[in-house]
C-alpha cells in the first residue's frame, strides 16, 4: 500500500506494472524488488508532475562572470524537445542497444540533456567526473567498455581554462563528441573519429527530433530514483558532477519530484554563486563541508539574501559544528539536513529528518525503508536502543541498493563474513558509525582502509603507491585519513618511514610539495595535510598494515596539542 501511493504521489509510470512490491529470491539477499516491472527513468522525468504543467520551469541556470544578467530558464516542454534531439541524435550513431556511453564534463543543461537522453534511448549511463585525470577516466571507460563519450573542450572557472578534451584524448577513450565550452566556438584538433556537439546534432532526423518513443527497461536499474528530495515548487541547488551519486540524484530528485534544478556553471565558492542562490531564490541548497568552510573563510556570502532556503542539507564528508551553526545563520537559521549514503545503495542509508529535532553535524533517523546496526569488537550488532561506536551493516532489504558490480565479486565485497540478523545476512557499508546516549548518529569516516578526502572515497593503497616512488629515500608509507580537532572533512596524512635516518624538517616539508605534485595525477583535488615520520609501520600477525593505529595516534596527537 504505501509505494503504490508513492508511485502514484510522484507520478510514476510503468509500461509493465510489478506483480508485488518486494518477493524472497536466492539471487539477492534482500529479496527482489518490483519483479517484472518495465518502466523508463528518464520519460517519467520529461512530463510535468502533479500539480505542475508542461511551461513550468525544469531547469535555472546562469554562467559564472555573467553575475549581473538575468537568470536562463528551460521549461519542462523545452527540457522534453531537448533531451528527443539529442536521443534521436544518438541512434544516428548506430550504437547497439545497451552500449555504454560516458559523460565526462561540467553539470550543466548540456549535461542533463546529455544523461536523460542516453536513458531515454536504451543505452547505459557512465558518469566520470570532470576532476579525474586521464589514468582514472581511462580505468572507468575500460572497465564500463564504453562506446562514446560527450564532453567539453575545457572547464571555464574561477576566469580560468581547465582542459578536458585533452584529458579525454589522453585517456584513449572512444569516439568523442565534443561541446564547446563557450558558445558556438569552433573546436580545432579534433580526432578523426571525434564529433563536434553541432556535428553530432546535425545527424538527428530534424522532421521527428523533438519526438522519441522511450526504450523501457527493467524497473530494477531504476530502482535508485525513489530516494529524492525536493516537491512541487522548490528550487534545488546542490554544486556537483555527475560523476559523483549527487549528480544523477540531483537530476532524479527535482524533475521525478515536480521540482526546479538550479544549476551554476562556475566555482560554487565565489560570491557569484551566492548570488545565483540569492537570484534563484534557491529553497534547498545542498553542500559539502568543504564548500561551507571556504564560504566562512572568505565570507563571500555576505551581502546576499538566502531567505527562501528553506533546509540545507550535507553529504560526502564528516560536517563541523562551528561551520554549520555559521551556515544556518545566512538563513535565518533554517535546519540543515545531514544526508550519507553512497552510489552502491542508490541514494542514503541514515539522514536527518524535518519531523524530528535536530542535532548539528548528526543524523536523526535510518532512511525511509533501511534498517541500520552498529557492530561491536566481535562483530555482532549492537541492541538498537543502546549507544556505541563500530562499524556500520545494513538490513539488505534496502530499495535501490546495488546487487552486481562490473569489477568485482558482489557478494564477496558486500556480504562475505557478515553477521545474520532475523536470518538475513547484513550488508558491509564500510563507514564507522556512533550512535550517541540521546539517540543520535554521528559519522566516523572508513572503517576500512579507504579514505574520504573532499566527498571523494579512495583506497590508501592507491596513494601509498604514489608516495613510495616520491622519493628513493622512502622505504614505505602509509596514507591516513584524519579528522580534524572540532569535526569536519578528514586531512590527508601521510606516515613516511626512511630507509636510513630522517630529514631534517624543511625537506620534510618539500617531501610534502613532491607529495602533492605526484597526487594530482591520480585527482588534482588530493592535498596532503601533514606528513609524519615514524620508524615502522604498525603490522598484524599476517603483515597487514594496521591503518586504523595510526588514525586514532594521529587524531589523539592533535587533539593533545589543544
Amino acid at each position: 500500500a504505501y509505494w503504490k501511493m508513492v508511485f502514484e504521489e510522484m507520478g510514476i509510470t510503468f509500461s509493465v506494472a510489478p506483480s508485488c512490491i518486494l518477493r524472497d529470491s536466492d539471487a539477492y539477499p534482500g529479496g527482489e524488488w518490483l519483479p517484472g516491472a518495465v518502466l523508463n527513468a528518464a520519460a517519467n522525468c520529461l512530463t510535468a508532475k502533479p500539480g505542475r504543467t508542461s511551461s513550468d520551469v525544469a531547469i535555472v541556470w546562469r554562467d559564472e562572470g555573467k553575475d549581473s544578467e538575468p537568470l536562463n530558464f528551460v521549461t519542462v516542454e523545452e527540457l522534453r524537445k531537448k533531451v528527443c534531439l539529442v536521443a534521436n541524435a544518438l541512434d544516428a550513431l548506430n550504437l547497439a542497444k545497451g552500449s555504454a556511453i560516458a559523460i565526462d564534463m561540467p553539470m550543466n543543461v548540456n549535461a542533463v540533456v546529455i544523461y536523460l537522453a542516453i536513458v531515454l534511448a536504451g543505452y547505459i549511463v557512465v558518469s566520470i567526473a570532470d576532476s579525474f585525470a586521464a589514468p582514472a577516466i581511462s580505468t572507468r571507460l575500460k572497465i564500463s567498455e564504453a562506446k562514446a563519450i560527450f564532453t567539453q573542450d575545457c572547464i571555464l572557472r574561477d576566469d580560468k581554462e581547465l582542459p578536458l578534451y585533452s584529458r579525454v584524448v589522453e585517456a584513449k577513450a572512444p569516439m568523442a563528441i565534443v561541446i564547446p565550452a563557450r558558445g558556438s566556438t569552433p573546436i580545432k584538433g579534433l580526432r578523426t573519429d571525434d564529433l563536434s556537439w553541432e556535428d553530432f546534432l546535425g545527424r538527428a532526423d530534424r522532421t521527428t527530433a523533438g519526438i522519441y518513443t522511450a526504450v523501457e527497461q527493467p524497473a530494477y536499474q531504476f530502482s535508485n530514483i525513489l530516494f529524492s528530495s525536493g516537491t512541487t515548487g522548490d528550487v534545488v541547488a546542490w554544486p556537483t558532477n555527475l560523476g559523483w551519486m549527487m549528480g544523477p540524484w540531483l537530476v532524479y530528485a527535482s524533475l521525478l519530484n515536480g521540482a526546479s534544478m538550479a544549476l551554476y556553471n562556475g566555482s560554487p565558492n565565489s560570491s557569484g554563486f551566492a548570488k545565483f542562490v540569492q537570484d534563484a531564490k534557491v529553497t534547498m541548497l545542498g553542500v559539502v563541508p568543504s564548500i561551507v568552510r571556504t564560504w566562512k573563510n572568505t565570507d563571500c556570502t555576505a551581502g546576499f539574501d538566502w531567505s527562501n532556503i528553506r533546509c540545507f542539507s550535507s553529504t560526502g564528508e564528516a560536517s563541523s559544528v562551528d561551520d554549520y551553526l555559521w551556515l544556518m545563520g545566512r538563513a535565518c537559521y533554517k535546519p540543515v539536513i545531514e544526508y550519507c549514503g553512497g552510489t552502491e545503495i542508490g541514494g542514503g542509508f541514515i539522514t536527518g529528518s524535518l519531523l524530528q529535532p535536530q542535532a548539528l553535524s548528526a543524523f536523526s533517523t535510518p532512511a525511509m525503508g533501511c534498517n541500520l546496526f552498529i557492530l561491536d569488537s566481535n562483530g555482532n550488532p549492537l541492541p538498537h536502543d543502546s549507544a556505541g561506536i563500530g562499524e556500520l551493516a545494513l538490513d539488505p532489504t534496502l530499495f535501490g541498493s546495488s546487487t552486481t558490480l562490473l569489477n568485482a565479486d558482489h557478494h564477496e565485497v558486500y556480504f562475505s563474513g557478515m553477521p545474520e540478523w532475523n536470518a538475513k545476512v547484513l550488508r558491509r557499508h564500510g563507514d564507522e558509525f556512533e550512535r550517541t546516549a540521546d539517540g543520535y548518529y554521528r559519522a566516523h569516516g572508513r572503517a576500512d582502509d579507504t579514505m574520504n578526502l573532499g566527498g571523494i572515497k579512495v583506497s590508501s593503497i592507491e596513494i601509498e603507491r604514489i608516495c613510495n616512488r616520491v622519493n628513493d629515500a622512502i622505504l614505505e608509507t602509509a596514507a591516513i585519513g584524519v579528522p580534524p580537532v572540532g569535526g569536519g572533512p578528514e586531512q590527508l596524512t601521510i606516515a613516511v618511514v626512511f630507509k636510513d635516518q630522517s630529514p631534517q624538517a624543511e625537506d620534510l616539508n618539500q617531501l610534502k610539495l613532491m607529495f602533492n605534485s605526484a597526487l594530482k595525477k591520480l585527482n588534482p583535488l588530493f592535498k596532503v595535510s601533514s606528513v609524519v615520520v615514524v620508524p615502522s609501520l604498525p603490522r598484524t600477525a599476517s603483515n597487514k598494515v594496521m591503518r586504523r593505529v595510526l588514525r586514532k595516534e594521529f587524531t589523539q596527537a592533535k587533539h593533545s596539542k589543544i
